[in-house]
């Protein structure tokens, strides 16, 4: 519960005084030995802690995931596995998974529908990947999200055709490997941050995404800031609190 659930409980009866006491009275995390659960981070950020899978013991991961779980009435996991999802489905009938996006997630079913406009635009298809982490990030933080996908320089006349949808936005993600020359192009079309994303895409003097980032990162465009090779999850969080910015002055 955030800090103004807890006080309308008081409000309404539903909780005493002395239980919201010692409610507020809890640490900010919760300590497990081997991982500290961060329970404030929403109170403090508006979005709660997310479970990065990889590398996860299975124990450590079926409790992290189920204590978030219990807090929040859901919870969201990136860098998923299969595997990790069929351990976490065991337990938690109701957990979904994405494959190509390797997100793994518990979502209330009275969540609202999304607000504002983020536009997630990729240079091809082997791209998605990557792409599909950013939007269920920032759609699972509260943002709509349109995608246009394979709009990559080889063919600008596809990403004009999108044009409309892109200039709309509250903030855009460009996501590319290769060259990565797609986020430079956006930059110089519209008047919200452009979020870019390097992606490990190309053949070997691309060196997994180098060529992109360093092509992003001396962008002669405005308004064009980078995150990490691949880091979907980084972009679509970012890019969630722009759009609650914007979406608050419409």
């Amino acid at each position: 519960m955030d800090t103004r659930e807890v006080l309308t409980k008081v409000k309404d009866g539903e909780m005493s005084v002395e239980e919201a006491e010692l409610y507020f009275r809890r640490q900010p995390f919760e300590d497990l030995g081997y991982a500290k659960i961060d329970t404030h981070r929403k109170i403090r950020s508006g979005f709660p802690e997310v479970v990065f899978c990889q590398g996860k013991a299975d124990e450590h991961l079926t409790e992290i995931f189920g204590r978030i779980y219990e807090e929040e009435g859901e919870v969201l996991g990136t860098r998923a596995s299969k595997e990790q999802y069929e351990l976490l489905k065991a337990k938690y009938p109701n957990v979904v998974y994405d494959a190509n996006s390797k997100i793994v997630k518990i979502e209330k079913e009275d969540r609202p529908g999304g607000i504002g406009q983020i536009t997630v635009c990729t240079a091809g298809t082997a791209d998605i990947s990557v792409a599909e982490e950013a939007a269920q990030v920032a759609e699972y933080f509260g943002a709509a999200v349109e995608r246009v996908y394979d709009v990559g320089v080889s063919g600008l006349h596809r990403l004009l055709a999108r044009i409309e949808e892109i200039q709309s936005a509250n903030c855009v993600i460009a996501i590319a490997g290769m060259e990565g020359a797609l986020a430079s192009v956006i930059g110089g079309l519209v008047d919200v941050p452009v979020i870019a994303v390097p992606t490990s895409v190309g053949y070997g003097a691309s060196f997994e995404g180098m060529s992109a980032l360093l092509t992003m990162i001396n962008s002669c465009a405005n308004g064009v800031s980078v995150v990490n090779i691949d880091n979907g999850f980084g972009a679509g969080y970012i890019a969630a609190q722009i759009n609650r910015m914007g979406a608050r002055h419409e």
